[in-house]
């Protein structure tokens, strides 16, 4: 684990209540744990009680379960994981994503289906024609209860065979905390797929 998790990494870190995810820096490493310096107040991370964790490394996204030994103010002591394993090697975990959606830019909704998503962008289809200089708001659902408000930035706009358009694009975030939402909502779906 100790090649996996070095000083100065980043990592995020999900209780049961995916709400309350966190985000941290790791600050040291020993042979049986770490040590995690978070960036908000840890609510709802209990001691002895597992988590999730995602990290970006060389090697690729890696996840694993583990618990919190200590927890002084934001500062966690990690054990180190019994197991683990890599997600994908892209920075952001791709899942496929089926929703019809709207989204809205210069006071017009323009309806699209969403095909794929990551915390770094999706990939939509719509008959509708789309400014690729169009910043356009969007609401992704991460729950039957939750969304998340960002900016869709078209990248890459092909012409379908149906005379519709597919497009790839990136997103901006209204805050870091959206980002990370995004971010553990496509690993966690990525890895029910994957035990189904």
């Amino acid at each position: 684990m100790r090649e996996l998790v070095v000083e100065g990494q980043e990592a995020i870190i999900i209780p049961s209540d995916y709400k309350y995810a966190n985000k941290g820096v790791v600050t040291a490493v020993s042979a049986g744990d770490f040590t995690l310096e978070l960036e908000y107040e840890p609510e709802h991370i209990l001691l002895n009680t597992y988590c999730e964790f995602y990290t970006q490394t060389k090697h690729g996204k890696l996840y694993f379960d583990s618990f919190a030994k200590s927890i002084n103010g934001k500062t966690l002591v990690i054990a180190s994981p019994a197991k683990h394993k890599f997600l994908q090697r892209r920075q952001y975990t791709r899942i496929k994503f089926m929703h019809d959606l709207e989204m809205n830019f210069a006071g017009k909704a323009y309806k699209i289906q969403t095909l794929d998503i990551s915390a770094g962008g999706m990939k939509i289809h719509t008959n509708e024609k789309i400014d690729i200089e169009g910043n356009y708001e969007i609401a992704v659902p991460v729950s039957e209860t939750q969304s998340v408000n960002c900016t869709f930035q078209p990248i890459r706009i092909e012409k379908s065979n149906d005379c519709g358009y597919t497009i790839s694009g990136q997103f901006a975030y209204k805050s870091g905390y959206d980002k990370m939402i995004i971010t553990q909502f496509c690993a966690k779906r990525n890895v029910e797929i994957k035990n189904k």
